[in-house]
């Protein structure tokens, strides 16, 4: 397998690994839990959600004919807590990763080194998927964390439970 075959694998299975995490995390709330927010500077999970779709669906759309940023996108509105259910609130999730998704696996290695723009800014397709990972991850680290606060000790990890690393160590090098 060639280095450009090798990062799309790597980059997609990572992409799928923070979806899943944001996922379980949603999973665990309810609509009240996820319009939940510290303060009035803070983002409620169902902002974020709102927020990521927007910017995937805009930057994955047409992703190497147009700019990322499309004309149809309003992210203003996308920091206004709007969603009404979580049905609303999974449908709008999903939407945005399905758009992405679909995107990231259309992309040939041929596909890496050529050029997109954001907002005007010419990136490398490797640089745009590179900016998305660390936006989305952080986005998603959010979505864990508030569901951490609010559930508290009812909160069913995401990862190796506290006090297992040895135990999930040993079983892992078994396999």
């Amino acid at each position: 397998m060639s280095i450009g075959e090798t990062y799309l694998k790597a980059v997609r299975e990572r992409f799928k690994t923070i979806k899943a995490d944001g996922d379980k995390a949603i999973a665990q709330l309810d609509i009240e839990q996820l319009h939940w927010a510290f303060n009035e500077e803070s983002n409620s999970i169902a902002v974020i959600v709102k927020h990521v779709s927007g910017n995937m669906i805009s930057r994955w759309t047409d992703f190497l004919t147009t700019d990322g940023e499309k004309t149809t996108r309003n992210r203003d509105e996308e920091f206004i807590d709007s969603i009404d259910t979580k049905e609303e609130l999974l449908t709008i999730w999903e939407k945005g990763w399905q758009v992405f998704l679909d995107s990231l696996l259309s992309l040939t290695e041929m596909d890496l080194m050529a050029h997109v723009f954001i907002r005007g800014q010419q990136h490398t397709v490797i640089d745009a998927i590179e900016r998305q990972m660390a936006h989305y991850a952080a986005h998603v680290g959010q979505i864990v964390y508030v569901g951490k606060q609010i559930k508290g000790e009812e909160w069913k990890t995401l990862s190796i439970p506290r006090g297992q690393s040895q135990l999930f160590t040993e079983a892992m090098k078994k396999s």
